[in-house]
């Protein structure tokens, strides 16, 4: 039952990769949810201005 602590002394630095993945995630997921919305705002002005 000890051995489940062993494997922590080795999550640290997953720890730290994980945090570093999480947040390039996180900006990654902001920025294409900011490219989504220009364009859904770009392609409402452009159909306004044909109609």
């Amino acid at each position: 039952m000890t051995e489940k602590n062993s494997p922590k002394k080795q999550g640290k630095p997953i720890d730290a990769r994980e945090e570093r993945l999480k947040a390039a995630l996180k900006a990654n997921m902001a920025r294409r949810k900011a490219q989504a919305k220009a364009r859904a705002v770009a392609g409402g002005k452009a159909d306004k201005d044909e109609g």
